[in-house]
């Protein structure tokens, strides 16, 4: 089943329309139903009302933060990436830990309260590669590291021939403070071995972020939509957040984002923004043990990035200033702090300014 198909849900849309109302919990079928069968208008209404139960309505945070890609050196050879390279390419590279030091420096001399360090699965750096990183900018810098998704933690257990637990405990005591939701794609191992065959399962992903929550690391979840999975696949990568979520109650945002095409090897047509928004309001609606949502204005634009504030969304993520693997794949999309606000006073809304931890440090 491609993702535009419908699969028939014998259900009465105002009877679930009801039950959002009253702040119910919702089914796997029932999000399915919105998902497919509820009037755009009616559903981002919906989204809203649970946005509502978290935060003021009008009030629209984002941070400054910087995504520092360490390495393009990659043995995973995901078929939706275009960021990685081998060894033997002229463009791999390895950036020094001076050289991280100095876009940290940068970064935080234009107002960044947070770092994201994100690369590839690089068979040459072990543990204290990134212990020292690590602890160099804590040294430094008084800035959240928000670095390293679950296949990078696994990479390194392996490499390092540690456990998960010790990696996590060895670079929670270096510096890092919490861990981004980078990796997850989609949580559904058939669609897993199709675009990212030698990259962690979908049990593997939700261990990790199941061990760094227990050692008191929080994190954020995404899920990349519009490559090949079915709306049901979106369900139940839905469901495995949720349910994780129930458990430990370590993640602070869920980040739905689209699938870029241009250059990968999976190439294929790009989901629509129509698409994007439907499951950007229900995953508001269904996900309702998470308190943020995230629009994704990176791989969708500026102005969907604005829409989706009335569609579920709560936050507009990070100007980044910088970002290069969505970039790679032919997302170049661009935003400044004060474009940033511009953009949420437009809509009609109040613009702040978070930290990692989505506390207001700012207003404007």
């Amino acid at each position: 089943m491609r993702s535009w198909e419908k699969r028939t849900i014998d259900m009465n849309e105002t009877a679930v329309s009801e039950k959002i109302e009253k702040g119910e919990r919702i089914t796997e079928d029932e999000a399915l139903f919105l998902m497919q069968n509820c009037d755009l208008l009616v559903l981002g209404k919906l989204a809203q009302k649970r946005v509502t139960a978290y935060h003021l309505p009008d009030r629209v945070s984002f941070c400054i933060d910087r995504n520092i890609n360490y390495t393009n050196i990659c043995e995973s050879r995901c078929r939706f990436c275009a960021f990685y390279r081998t060894k033997a390419n002229a463009d791999a590279y390895v950036l020094s830990r001076d050289e991280i030091i100095e876009k940290v420096a940068e970064a935080v001399s234009l107002g960044a309260t947070q770092v994201m360090l994100q690369g590839g699965l690089n068979p040459d750096l072990d543990i204290e590669y990134y212990e020292q990183i690590l602890s160099n900018i804590k040294r430094r810098f008084a800035v959240t590291i928000h670095s390293l998704s679950p296949p990078e933690i696994c990479h390194i257990a392996k490499v390092s021939r540690l456990s998960v637990t010790e990696v996590l405990e060895r670079l929670q005591r270096a510096g890092l403070d919490s861990l981004p939701g980078g990796g997850a794609e989609m949580l559904v191992d058939r669609v897993r071995r199709e675009i990212s065959p030698n990259k962690i399962g979908s049990e593997k992903w939700l261990d990790v972020m199941a061990a760094a929550h227990a050692i008191g690391l929080a994190s954020t979840a995404t899920m990349m939509m519009g490559s090949i999975e079915t709306p049901e696949e979106r369900i139940v990568h839905f469901r495995k957040i949720r349910d994780l979520q129930d458990r430990t109650g370590g993640f602070r945002a869920f980040i739905p984002w689209t699938f870029t095409s241009g250059n990968t090897a999976l190439g294929g047509a790009e989901l629509s923004s129509i698409e994007y928004l439907r499951t950007l309001a229900v995953s508001r609606i269904y996900l309702d043990n998470i308190k943020n949502i995230q629009g994704s204005w990176v791989t969708q634009g500026k102005d969907i990035g604005q829409i989706s504030l009335f569609f579920g969304a709560n936050d507009l993520g990070s100007i980044m200033l910088e970002e290069n693997v969505v970039k790679a794949a032919g997302a170049g999309n661009r935003i400044t702090e004060q474009e940033m606000v511009a953009l949420i006073r437009s809509a009609g809304k109040e613009p702040v300014q978070r930290n990692t931890a989505y506390r207001v440090i700012k207003t404007y």
